[in-house]
């Protein structure tokens, strides 16, 4: 099964290596320390042998030393000469006494007993002396070596015996002594060497393994002589023997080792023994003490490894729970892990991690949500305030009042002033509406481009128009940026809630048509008005209708005379475009120019106006009336690149001249494009065409762009002229524009005259061409043949 859990892993490695560990460790600890225990027992067995052979040297001089010293006895050897065998039974079994001899036997020189010291029963025939001794080999021996020993096998028991001669001076009989070799003995020589001891015998003859002796227990004593078939069953080590072997008797092992021993007619072996359970009982006290040690050593294993696992996956752990709160957003808890170690790196890693996302995202909601220029709410967070504004005003039955604020001639100031100055006027205009608002709860947005946006909390119509009037006197004041002065007026709608609109993007719809009412009207703010709807869905109509209008023929040019003050002569009209719509009647251009401007369909619009007005002035050409007509040129006209092209070709279609015409372009149409208008208007200027500015004084930079353009006229907008009787301002500007279009060489014409004042101010001042409804109206081409007819002015006649 998978384990997932790390600081299961952990415990689970750390066990396993310590059991491991553990394992190899016991079991080298126990090889060494049986191998060392059978290194000992080996020591303990040869040592054990050697006193063993000692032993059995130091009893066979012990016994040969008291039989010599019992054979030279004079008494003994008398009775022995005498026959006196009573004497000598006495005498064997005192002498044996004293010597703790187990045997005492005297053999005669043939080979028989004479007397012994044994039970009837043990030698079968007592008080029969001519029995034949039993191991007649040691009485050859001792006649060779004048003494002999060995252990012999005696009905049953062992014995060590050693033979030595009764001389007299010659051997008059042989005498035997022999100590016996059973469990005490052993017991004794186990006393001696801290090793069970057990003798056996078996027959030359070969059979069963006899056990003599042992200090074995009764149970594997009894075992004992079937666990010897390895044992040679001919020749046996004369000496004792180096080899050791393992013997399993009863419920324990052994470690023998087998020595051979000199007998006589029977295969004897003493077995040095020691108990492997026995030996190794220290090492058993010793593992179960190491497996103690092992499991303590296990426990504090576990203990110390959970610690370490918890150290490790404790703070891993609250990474992970920190690296899903960075995963929803949540950057508010940084990491709490006090370490001076990896983890304590990774932590800091994380916290770093999260204040660079933390970071990062703040900064990508501020993208979102900020206007980067300005620094205020954009479109999408004003949106969403507004939302929760609606949420607001609905629970607690309030309303708020939405503002959209346009600047004027906003584009103007960047085409002339640069863009760099139109930001520095946004962050300017943008830090003043700000101190207009003096609650927090009130909301200022920049919307994009010029358009920012109000949202006035629990705030109605009169609190808002209170605001308004605030921010336009704000816009009123000139601001100075980098030496240049700027004036930013704008138009405002109003729009407010729930009034004006229960839905957000409708009640932002609505303000944006009141302000570009506003903005129409030229009144700096407009309220909204249900009639404004029906307004727009008529110039929408206007919209769609326009396109078919020239192909239904439905525009007309309507010509309006100009005169000279100094000749009193009609020498110039300007072309004015008319629709006349089949159900609408009469709609003025300002109703349906800019709406033709802003969808490019201005130029048809043009073409027919210039191909119109070249049709009309080839008819006056025939009537020898040589009458200039003054045609209007859009911003979008200048903007193509085609225009003069398309001069070229209506002039050479109707073969007309270029001084049958003259241009009358804005000042705002060339500070649109000022490079592009310019090297547009030298074309036409080259051409040979009269070019006019008209509106002149309107704009932002008119002088800086007087000087550069091919202009031969100069008009003075209406707005200035309309009172110059009444305002002396307005008539220092009229006299002063006069003059500096005479210093440049420019023809000045005044338009908007409509009283004889204001027409003898215009002439008094050197004004050279007036226009206006003093003199006429704009007319259709057949009344105004007939307006000359009887006009107080006469038309130019063709020389």
């Amino acid at each position: 099964m998978k384990i997932h859990k790390l600081q299961t892993r952990i415990v689970l490695a750390f066990t396993l290596l310590l059991l491991l560990i553990q394992a190899a460790s016991l079991a080298i600890i126990n090889g060494v320390l049986s191998d060392s225990t059978n290194q000992d027992i080996r020591r303990n067995l040869l040592a054990g042998q050697r006193v063993f052979n000692l032993l059995r040297e130091d009893n066979n001089r012990q016994l040969t030393q008291s039989a010599s010293i019992m054979s030279s006895d004079f008494a003994f050897r008398k009775a022995i000469a005498t026959a006196d065998y009573g004497t000598v039974v006495s005498t064997l079994a005192n002498h044996g006494a004293r010597i703790n001899a187990d045997v005492m036997l005297l053999v005669g020189t043939d080979g028989k007993l004479i007397a012994d010291t044994l039970p009837a029963r043990d030698v079968g025939h007592a008080g029969h002396a001519e029995q034949p001794f039993q191991f007649p080999e040691l009485i050859a021996i001792a006649e060779q070596q004048r003494q002999a020993a060995a252990m012999v096998v005696l009905n049953g028991a062992l014995y060590q015996m050693v033979v030595v001669p009764v001389l007299g001076p010659l051997p008059i009989a042989w005498l035997v002594v022999g100590f016996s070799i059973d469990d005490k003995f052993a017991r004794n020589l186990q006393s001696l060497t801290a090793l069970n001891v057990s003798f056996l015998a078996q027959p030359r003859s070969g059979g069963q393994w006899q056990l003599l002796a042992t200090t074995l227990p009764s149970g594997p004593s009894t075992v004992l002589p079937n666990r010897l078939p390895s044992l040679p069953n001919t020749k046996l080590p004369e000496t004792a023997s180096t080899d050791i072997a393992t013997l399993r008797m009863g419920d324990e092992d052994y470690m023998t080792l087998t020595s051979g021993l000199e007998t006589q007619g029977t295969h004897i072996v003493a077995i040095l023994q020691q108990s492997l359970q026995q030996a190794l009982e220290p090492l058993r006290r010793l593992q179960a003490f190491l497996l103690f040690l092992s499991g303590i050593s296990l426990i504090a294993m576990l203990a110390a490894s959970y610690k370490i696992a918890r150290s490790i996956t404790k703070p891993i752990s609250e990474l992970g729970s920190l690296a899903s709160r960075i995963q929803q957003g949540d950057y508010s808890q940084p990491a709490t892990v006090d370490r001076q170690d990896e983890i304590g790196e990774l932590a800091s890693a994380f916290n770093h991690m999260e204040n660079g996302l933390a970071t990062r995202e703040a900064r990508i909601t501020e993208l979102a949500y900020r206007d980067q220029l300005t620094g205020l709410p954009n479109r999408t967070l004003f949106h969403d305030r507004l939302e929760q504004a609606a949420k607001v005003a609905n629970r607690a039955g309030q309303n708020f009042a939405l503002l959209i604020i346009n600047l004027d001639r906003f584009n103007e100031v960047n085409v002339i002033l640069g863009h760099h100055i139109g930001d520095l006027l946004l962050q300017e205009i943008s830090k003043r509406l700000a101190t207009v608002l003096i609650r927090d709860s009130d909301t200022l947005a920049r919307l994009g481009g010029d358009e920012f946006a109000v949202l006035l909390h629990d705030c109605d119509t009169q609190c808002a128009m209170v605001v308004v009037r605030k921010i336009l006197d704000t816009l009123d004041q000139p601001i100075l940026l980098e030496g240049q002065e700027v004036i930013a007026t704008g138009s405002i709608g109003i729009a407010i809630y729930p009034e004006h609109g229960d839905e957000i993007n409708t009640l932002l719809r609505h303000a944006d048509i009141a302000m570009n009412e506003a903005k129409h009207d030229n009144n700096g703010y407009a309220l909204f008005d249900l009639n404004y709807i029906e307004q727009n869905q008529q110039h929408l109509s206007l919209l769609a209708e326009l396109r078919h209008a020239i192909e239904q023929n439905e525009f007309v040019l309507y010509y309006q005379p100009k005169v000279g003050f100094a000749t009193g002569t009609i020498g110039h009209v300007e072309a004015l475009v008319r629709w006349i719509h089949p159900e609408r009647g009469m709609i003025p251009p300002d109703q349906f120019i800019p709406y033709a401007e802003h969808t490019g369909y201005v130029r048809s619009i043009t073409r027919w106006v210039i191909e119109t007005a070249l049709r009309q002035r080839k008819l006056w050409e025939e009537m020898r009336l040589p009458l200039t007509i003054s045609v209007n040129i859009s911003a979008r006209d200048l903007m193509n690149s085609d225009l003069p092209k398309l001069f070229a070709e209506l002039m050479d279609k109707y073969g007309a001249s270029p001084h049958w015409l003259c241009l009358e372009i804005t000042e705002s149409a060339i500070m649109g494009d000022p490079k592009h208008a310019l090297g547009i208007l030298e074309d036409l200027h080259n051409m040979g065409f009269s070019l006019s500015v008209d509106d002149f004084g309107t704009g932002y930079s008119s002088l800086a762009y007087l000087k550069k353009l091919p202009v031969s006229e100069l008009k003075i907008d209406q707005s200035f002229v309309f009172h110059m009787v009444d305002d002396q301002d307005d008539a220092t500007i009229v006299r002063s524009t006069i003059d500096l279009g005479h210093n440049m060489g420019l023809v000045v014409v005044a338009e908007g005259i409509e009283d004889k004042a204001t027409w003898d101010m215009l002439q008094a001042m050197g004004c050279d061409l007036a226009q206006g409804y003093y003199i006429s109206k704009p007319m259709a081409a057949d009344a105004l043949l007939k307006w000359i007819a009887q006009a107080p002015w006469k038309a130019v006649k063709e020389i």
